[in-house]
């Protein structure tokens, strides 16, 4: 552990930040498995949408069920001519943060810059008031909202094009995208095609404590203690982490093989405990048949891309910008 943990080098202005992240998160769990909501909000500090371009980027929010809180953030690029559709997904472990937070606003325009494209960020229920399914039916539903012309043509720009949708999320935002699209897989849609999926280092897991979880103790933001919580507080009563929402390739795994499955691109770091989960996931899309790539950065920690003052935060932008491109030019 002290081996890794001095190898690893962060700027003192992302120590601060996560710093302050682990103390606000951890200060909010309750011994009875809830989270003290009004604690969490000293943490997400909102950012307002912006009808006028910020950074060549303006965006507007889009109710979809005003009954479940369930609505997007569209994020528009000045650039011309026809964009792929992004439908992102937040981390926070299906407890915290939201799109409207200022750290996932400045992560959804930089990509709806970078890529470009018009990028769609989803509010799902969070647990433990709302435990699986409710996050992939509400992901689900708004592919469905997107789907029919009198919604998703109305309230998007007339340049994005949702035949060519791309699936997005961080942690546990890269958990919900691959169930959403596994789901859209199943299903049949009119106007909406997904062709690809950007899982950035997904919040997968399972019984067994594996090498990397073992030995990357006290690294920022991923500990067994959080994730344990997470899992239990997201999870039906009575599940283990062999339920196939965590372990997505293990024991109770889904069989996607015969499924038409976007191509995946995969994002692991080095200093996060959860790599080993990812990396089995990579493997387990290629033993399925499924086109994945593997995108390593080993001198970083989980969520890093969240941090623009990370040089791998760029990176990640441009691995991105160009997987998005790879799969256009192949249509």
């Amino acid at each position: 552990m002290e081996e890794s943990t001095a190898s690893l080098s962060l700027p003192w202005k992302t120590r601060v930040a996560l710093a302050l992240i682990t103390t606000v998160t951890d200060a909010s769990r309750r011994r009875n498995g809830t989270v003290n909501r009004r604690l969490l909000s000293m943490l997400d500090f909102k950012s307002p949408p912006s009808p006028n371009p910020v950074n060549g980027v303006k965006s507007f929010d889009v109710a979809v069920d005003p009954s479940r809180c369930l609505w997007f953030r569209v994020y528009v690029p000045t650039a011309a001519g026809k964009l792929p559709v992004v439908v992102f997904f937040h981390g926070g472990g299906f407890i915290y943060l939201s799109p409207d937070g200022k750290a996932y606003d400045a992560v959804c325009r930089r990509f709806a810059r970078k890529i470009p494209a018009v990028v769609v960020s989803v509010n799902y229920r969070l647990a433990p008031e709302h435990r699986y399914p409710a996050q992939y039916d509400d992901g689900f539903d708004v592919l469905r909202f997107l789907d029919d012309e009198g919604n998703g043509g109305k309230v998007l720009p007339a340049d994005a094009d949702v035949s060519c949708c791309f699936l997005a999320g961080d942690s546990a935002g890269g958990n919900l995208a691959h169930h959403v699209a596994r789901r859209a897989s199943e299903n049949k849609f009119r106007l909406l095609k997904v062709i690809g999926l950007v899982a950035i280092q997904p919040f997968f897991g399972g019984e067994e404590r594996t090498e990397a979880e073992k030995r990357l103790v006290g690294m920022p933001l991923t500990t067994l203690p959080r994730t344990d919580f997470m899992w239990k507080a997201f999870l039906p009563p009575g599940s283990d982490r062999d339920h196939e929402a965590v372990n997505v390739s293990g024991p109770r795994a889904v069989d996607i093989s015969k499924l038409e499955f976007p191509a995946t691109m995969v994002v692991v770091a080095g200093f996060d405990m959860l790599q080993d989960w990812q990396r089995r996931y990579y493997e387990w899309l290629r033993r399925c048949g499924k086109e994945a790539w593997l995108r390593e950065y080993p001198n970083t920690i989980h969520a890093f891309y969240i941090f623009p003052e990370l040089p791998e935060s760029g990176q990640l932008m441009s691995e991105v910008r160009e997987f998005v491109q790879q799969q256009m030019e192949k249509r």
